[in-house]
């Protein structure tokens, strides 16, 4: 079952066309990686799934009623005068929750992102994976259907970013939301996705999908095995493949 879909979308803007015709179906619980060069349209794709934008033609399709689609953004765009707490009740708060019910779960989330202890901690007193737990904590919340990564991992350092993707293929579990993410990172696609989707320059259209198979979250060594780095050089060559489309 689709929880989200774009269907032939095209968005244009003054300087001409930046995505399409492009169309991709969200089934419910995978994981999707959306790679390509810069300017493709990744995130003008994420955008449409997040219904920050509309499309200048084709059709989107996401999931009904509040709280079922988060985003999760590169930088943890976190209210700077708000606790680590504050932020992360945010939603709840506005979808009327109660404050002390939306403390409470604000709690719970800080804690399954492995932030107990920190809940009174302002945002500039938080290193950068530190604070985007407090953003993926403020994302899950609302127990999304689908959740939107774009490129949440890029201004951190590599063992940070690795560890974070461990933290949310972890959290999956639990709910199992749809995710699509952004990244330029093959390695990080393969590792954390179900399906990667390749695009071509821009105007981003489809160059090809790689389906990666194994369990989700991934068990210890993946990385090395045989596996992992054919899925890498497919999609590398598609990526070469979609530079010249």
């Amino acid at each position: 079952m689709s929880v989200a879909a774009l269907t032939d979308v095209e968005v244009d803007y003054p300087r001409g066309r930046a995505l399409g015709p492009f169309s991709l179906a969200i089934e419910a619980g995978e994981i999707i990686a959306l790679v390509g060069p810069s300017g493709c349209g990744k995130s003008t794709a994420m955008r449409l799934l997040a219904g920050l934008e509309s499309p200048s033609r084709g059709q989107v399709t996401r999931a009904p009623g509040r709280g079922q689609t988060a985003v999760v953004f590169q930088a943890p765009t976190l209210a700077p005068w708000l606790s680590a707490r504050a932020n992360a009740a945010l939603p709840l708060e506005l979808a009327g929750v109660g404050q002390v019910e939306a403390a409470a779960r604000a709690d719970q989330a800080l804690e399954r992102v492995g932030l107990a202890g920190v809940e009174a901690a302002r945002p500039a007193q938080l290193s950068g994976g530190m604070a985007m737990r407090v953003s993926l904590a403020r994302a899950l919340i609302t127990d999304p259907k689908l959740l939107l990564l774009d490129e949440p991992f890029a201004a951190l350092d590599e063992i940070t970013r690795r560890a974070l993707a461990d933290d949310v293929l972890a959290l999956w579990p639990d709910a199992r939301p749809a995710i699509v993410f952004v990244t330029h990172n093959v390695e990080e696609a393969v590792y954390m996705a179900s399906r990667v989707v390749v695009m071509t320059r821009g105007p981003g259209r489809i160059a090809g999908e790689v389906a990666v198979n194994g369990p989700l979250p991934r068990p210890e060594g993946f990385r090395t095995t045989a596996q992992f780095r054919a899925h890498v050089e497919a999609i590398s060559g598609l990526l070469a493949k979609g530079m010249s489309a």
